[in-house]
């Protein structure tokens, strides 16, 4: 009886015991899910905005296209999360802090605007980042083939693209309808007819052309726009410098005699007194960068409002059209940490595409695209894209050469043509000591 008992109740904790083994195996219910900690972003979140919180800055000239950057930098912080801070300097400023900043390696600025004829230099000291790897990277996303093959000398030095294309600029003549009409004359196609109409449209307190003369950059520029257009060069075939030549300076002689039809005090004009003269009426023609043209349009800063109009700035007669181009790439800083690099880039990228670069247009930017110079509704906007187009499509990028010595050229041009432009040298002299100034600095 006892042996029964025992073997009973062995039984009777063997089954309590799978029936607990049992229990212990079944499905349990989940737990209820608990909220994520608010400090705790979720993951898609991170993911989509990985450079939340990066701040950029970007140095950038004050030219008409930073109302453009005011406008769509916000727009783009917002998309991206992407802080970016707008330095706006002038020309010189921009030039020299740039440089500073570079030569320092202090990475005040991860993004700036480039002036095309700053390539060869930046390239040469390795001072911005070449954006070929990214290019290859995202080229199913760029439309390359759409960017104006021009506008690639915006940035591009030996085959490497050491900025981005940003904003394309054609060398057209401005002029005023009205005065022409009741001159009886038909704006110039020849360099020759330029300086007869200037000659006839001179009188009283009306001048036939505004010009830059100011020593350092502006005249520099402008005499070699005019060395373009009568088919010269300030290099030699094998690409040396070559300012002290013959034909050099028969243009510059040239360049000279245009002055007497201009505004005084021309002698000291810098690119925003040319456009002032302009745009107060007192010029009849003016040669300049297309991106000034809509401004003419406007009534707060025009006095020719309906009376401009703009055509293709005219060649020496009989030499094949070639249009000067110029402008501005956007580059980003060799010496900025690799986030900052990428995230540059992302701003690039979106600045540059089809969609942005509308409204970049619509808030005074300037255009790089085939397709945005030919959108419908950009064109009845800006009538005069067609002709930029055709300027485009014969631009020379390099009549500036876009070599590192650039601005040792600059330098000594600015110095030297203004000279002969205040009667302190001849042409000749003129240019044989701007060529002494350059070799000196270049051995």
């Amino acid at each position: 009886m006892q042996k029964k008992s025992i073997k009973v109740t062995f039984y009777l904790l063997l089954a309590f015991a799978l029936l607990l083994g049992v229990a212990g195996c079944a499905p349990q219910a989940a737990p209820a899910a608990e909220e994520p900690a608010a400090e705790e972003p979720a993951a898609p979140v991170v993911e989509k905005n990985k450079f939340e919180g990066v701040e950029l800055t970007l140095a950038s000239m004050t030219d008409q296209y930073v109302t453009a950057f005011r406008v769509l930098v916000p727009r783009f912080t917002e998309e991206t999360g992407i802080k970016i801070t707008l330095d706006e300097l002038g020309y010189v400023d921009l030039y020299q802090k740039l440089t500073a900043d570079f030569v320092g390696k202090t990475a005040q600025y991860d993004l700036m605007t480039v002036d095309i004829v700053w390539s060869g230099e930046y390239a040469a000291n390795l001072y911005t980042l070449p954006l070929d790897d990214f290019m290859a990277r995202d080229e199913a996303d760029l439309n390359l083939d759409d960017i104006m093959p021009v506008a690639w000398t915006l940035g591009e030095y030996e085959g490497k693209h050491w900025a981005y294309p940003m904003a394309g600029y054609a060398n057209v003549l401005n002029y005023r309808k009205d005065v022409f009409e009741a001159a009886g004359i038909e704006p110039p196609k020849t360099q020759e007819e330029l300086l007869a109409a200037a000659q006839q449209l001179t009188e009283g307190e009306q001048y036939g052309i505004a010009l830059l003369g100011a020593k350092g950059s502006a005249v520099a520029q402008d005499y070699m726009a005019f060395v373009q257009q009568h088919g010269g060069s300030i290099l030699d075939a094998d690409g040396k410098v070559a300012l002290n030549t013959p034909e050099n300076a028969e243009i510059l002689e040239f360049f000279g005699e245009l002055f007497k039809y201009a505004p005084p005090g021309s002698t000291d004009y810098w690119w925003d007194q040319r456009e002032t003269a302009f745009r107060s009426g007192i010029v009849a023609m003016m040669e300049g960068w297309s991106i000034a043209r809509a401004g003419y349009e406007n009534p707060e800063i025009s006095s020719v409002v309906g009376l401009a109009d703009v055509t293709a700035a005219p060649v020496s007669e009989g030499m094949e059209p070639k249009y000067g181009f110029g402008g501005w790439g956007i580059g980003i800083n060799a010496s900025s940490t690799q986030l900052k690099q990428e995230a540059a880039w992302e701003f690039i990228k979106w600045l540059a595409s089809e969609e942005i670069q509308k409204e970049w247009v619509k808030n005074d930017g300037a255009p790089i695209r085939r397709s945005t110079l030919t959108d419908p509704e950009l064109v009845a906007m800006y009538p005069w894209f067609p002709l930029m187009l055709e300027s485009f499509e014969k631009g020379d990028g390099d009549y500036r050469p876009r070599i590192p010595e650039y601005s040792i050229i600059q330098d000594a041009l600015g110095t030297y043509v203004n000279a002969f432009l205040v009667g302190q040298e001849t042409a000749e002299s003129a240019l044989q000591k701007a060529q002494e100034q350059v070799e000196a600095n270049t051995k």
